[in-house]
């Protein structure tokens, strides 16, 4: 039986329940989970080895182990342009041209900033995929999408652009102000919240950081999950020549997660470092004041983030997907906390959203990879825990 470290405040314990039963029967290796309610830490569990790959007598998972959350990297990425928009730095209707004229080609001239985070901009693949090299060198990616031509006209359809979104928000960020994406969430976030959570991870905390793993995924309902009927999901992901495949292997060959390389760049799509702790705390901040900390979000800036901009048929994941500015929102294809909440999950496992409506914050990351993309059943156990006491 795995030995759980941490702390839950009375009346959260099924969330503990939660997260033990998640190594008893759902396959985990290693794992934390974090929970905030109305800017307060209620739940802060950890357990398991550190690295995916391990064997059950190795290092175990520390207090300030940290884990590559993947796309759960989105949703803190997403946090730049809203508060950038806020400031009154950012013009969420203007052309994205506007800030970085290079893109204005091959029929972009109106692809809009509001476009870029709802996945509308029709760019979730390349016709020349990255090696991963260039993928984190900063200039091949914004020079590739500036001369990318749309999947589809830009605006009337939504697809997830898995991988396209590290340098489309991150050369739109550099262009608006001046500074990297990882720079601006240092030091405007992660800095003044006292956060575990890199956008490019220093030197100094690589070895605070588990590897991941692949682990075998417990069977399980399809959940109702609508599809196009045209193309199974599964079908979508074997065929190198679907928008589905295309769309995750516009870095190719996959880059290696665990390189030290890998976790310092600066890719908002998937390259985010964090905590579980500071994922819960970061969102807490979003909602409302934390521990001192006045809210990061205005109230109009909340309304912003979890307003419907794509909903539907997803051209790149099939399923029927709920996106914000940047944000997933809660849905069948991917749930959250309840109807109303908002964040993005990662695939494979992490999870970091937040419900404005019952004051939850809550965070997940784990070292074992399981095959699933938006509704990974260890977040959902406990994110339903959670969501259960406090409603």
């Amino acid at each position: 039986m795995v030995d759980v470290q941490g702390t839950v405040e009375d009346g959260f314990e099924p969330v503990r329940d939660a997260f033990v039963a998640n190594f008893d029967r759902r396959g985990e290796r290693g794992a934390a989970v974090a929970v905030y309610h109305h800017g307060r830490k209620v739940v802060d569990l950890w357990g398991g080895t550190k690295d995916g790959d391990a064997q059950e007598d190795a290092a175990p998972w520390e207090a300030g182990t940290a884990q590559v959350i993947r796309s759960a990297t989105k949703g803190i990425a997403a946090v730049v342009p809203l508060l950038l928009h806020q400031r009154g730095q950012l013009d969420l209707d203007a052309p994205v041209g506007t800030y970085w004229p290079e893109f204005k080609a091959a029929g972009k001239e109106r692809v809009l900033v509001r476009h870029l985070l709802s996945h509308r901009a029709g760019l979730p693949v390349l016709d020349t995929p990255l090696t991963p090299a260039e993928a984190v060198d900063g200039v091949s990616g914004p020079a590739a999408l500036a001369a990318q031509a749309p999947a589809w006209e830009p605006g009337t359809d939504h697809g997830y652009h898995a991988q396209t979104y590290s340098w489309l928000l991150g050369e739109l960020v550099r262009r608006a102000t001046g500074r990297t994406i990882g720079t601006w969430i240092a030091e405007e976030i992660s800095g003044p919240l006292g956060l575990d959570l890199w956008l490019g991870l220093p030197e100094a905390a690589q070895s605070r950081v588990g590897r991941l793993a692949p682990v075998e995924t417990p069977p399980r309902p399809a959940a109702g999950l609508r599809v196009r009927p045209k193309q199974s999901v599964a079908d979508a992901y074997a065929d190198p020549r679907s928008l589905t495949s295309r769309a995750f292997a516009a870095i190719s060959p996959a880059p290696d997660e665990n390189d030290p390389a890998y976790r310092a760049a600066e890719l908002p799509a998937s390259a985010g470092i964090a905590t579980a702790r500071s994922l819960a705390r970061c969102y807490a901040g979003l909602i409302g004041p934390v521990e001192g900390h006045s809210r990061l979000f205005a109230p109009a800036t909340l309304t912003l983030a979890r307003t419907e901009e794509s909903a539907g048929p997803d051209r790149t994941l099939l399923v029927h997907t709920h996106f914000g500015l940047g944000f997933m929102r809660h849905g069948p294809a991917s749930p959250l906390l309840g109807p109303g909440s908002f964040g993005h999950p990662g695939r494979g496992g992490a999870l970091a959203c937040a419900d404005p409506e019952t004051g939850l914050a809550f965070g997940y990351v784990t070292n074992g990879m399981q095959r699933n993309v938006t509704a990974d059943p260890r977040a959902q156990a406990l994110a339903r825990a959670a969501s259960h006491v406090a409603g």
